[in-house]
């Protein structure tokens, strides 16, 4: 597997357009794109900070995972995401070929037309890690 640079931070937040505000208002940056994820249960708001993208994360249903996280752990860092090169489901067996445990066995369509795939964070020291490739 070849990772090319963190793609993005996943934050989870309770309020998306409060924390959109906070981001905007007090760190300066600007809301790109809002998406909704429905199969993630999620809407999504990205931010540019240099060259990392950071991704706040809403929950839109009250089973979703997001809601589960906020529940569990409270608002804050969900996940880290890099950016992968030479193919997400040869990143996925190489992954697991190494003992590492999957979210997803195989890629899906995530936000920004990105394919995704979560590896367990059992397996990764407690870190959320997706895995991402642009759609080509």
């Amino acid at each position: 597997m070849q990772i090319t640079h963190i793609e993005h931070i996943g934050i989870a937040v309770k309020n998306l357009d409060e924390a959109i505000k906070f981001y905007e208002n007090v760190l300066g940056l600007k809301c790109y794109a809002i998406e909704e994820v429905e199969d993630q249960k999620v809407k999504t708001a990205f931010f540019l900070a240099g060259q990392t993208k950071i991704e706040l994360l809403e929950s839109t249903e009250p089973d979703g995972p997001i809601t589960k996280f906020i529940k569990k752990k409270g608002e804050g860092i969900h996940h880290i995401a890099f950016a992968v090169k030479d193919g997400l489901q040869k990143a996925l067996n190489q992954t697991e070929e190494k003992g590492i445990q999957l979210i997803d066995n195989q890629p899906r369509q995530g936000a920004e037309k990105m394919n995704i795939a979560f590896l367990h964070p059992k397996s990764t020291n407690g870190v959320l890690i997706e895995l991402c490739e642009k759609e080509e």
